[in-house]
């Protein structure tokens, strides 16, 4: 319950302050752009060029939505107040983690508007749209961990949204930099990649190894975060 508590708090802070507005804003601005392309480009009623461009938006919002979750904290002195209290560290650690899922959901939810339209005006197979959202909760999910373990590092807000970036661009680009070498080295890199476990996902396919990569990556990171969040008891 503690848990929900902490999430609610946070998603509701999002909302008194303008990052929520201007980051949803601008979410809507590029995701609508992305989605008349796919129309236009594809000349049928599909999502999948739009979705598949969603996940780049991520990688640069995600930041953005967690950069403050632990790092404000630290830098104002509340986290002193949060490890003092009867909350445990991992509690802390999944409410915010949760509440900042919820902001990406919500901004998920307001493109829904989309597949509408192309249900209104078209007949789109709901199987790719689907298993696309899907997947984009998971990869979000994975995105957000990440960012929260760099806030919990600093108590810069700009050095924790960086850090983010830089780790999730890693992941981003195992792939690629896979298909350079041969063997073992190229296959690791290939099951690291964010963007290969989305593929199956974009094309209807929900397959279960990747559904356990993104969340074996979003409870990697938490524990992470909690351990470090745990050290701080000691300084």
């Amino acid at each position: 319950m503690t848990v929900f508590t902490i999430a609610g708090k946070e998603l509701r802070s999002y909302f008194t302050s303008p990052l929520a507005y201007v980051v949803t804003a601008g979410f809507l601005v590029i995701t609508g752009i992305f989605f008349a392309l796919s129309v236009v480009l594809t000349n049928q009623a599909s999502l999948r060029f739009a979705l598949d461009n969603f996940r780049v938006i991520f990688l640069f919002i995600t930041p953005l939505i967690t950069m403050r979750l632990l790092a404000e904290e630290q830098a104002t002195g509340t986290i002193e107040l949060v490890l003092t209290s009867p909350v445990r560290d991992w509690e802390v650690v999944l409410g915010k983690f949760l509440g900042a899922l919820g902001l990406l959901c919500v901004m998920l939810a307001l493109t829904l508007y989309y597949p509408f339209l192309l249900f209104v005006y078209g007949k789109p197979d709901p199987g790719p749209i689907i298993s696309g959202y899907l997947g984009l909760v998971l990869l979000g999910a994975g995105f957000i961990a990440i960012g929260l373990l760099t806030s919990a590092l600093t108590k810069n807000q700009i050095v924790a949204a960086v850090l983010a970036f830089a780790i999730l661009l890693v992941f981003w680009l195992a792939a690629p930099i896979g298909d350079v070498f041969q063997g073992t080295l190229r296959d690791i890199l290939r099951y690291v990649s964010a963007l290969d476990h989305y593929n199956d996902f974009s094309r209807g396919v929900i397959d279960t190894k990747d559904i356990v990569y993104y969340l074996s990556l979003a409870a990697a990171a938490l524990f992470a975060t909690v351990q470090v969040v745990g050290a701080r008891r000691w300084i």
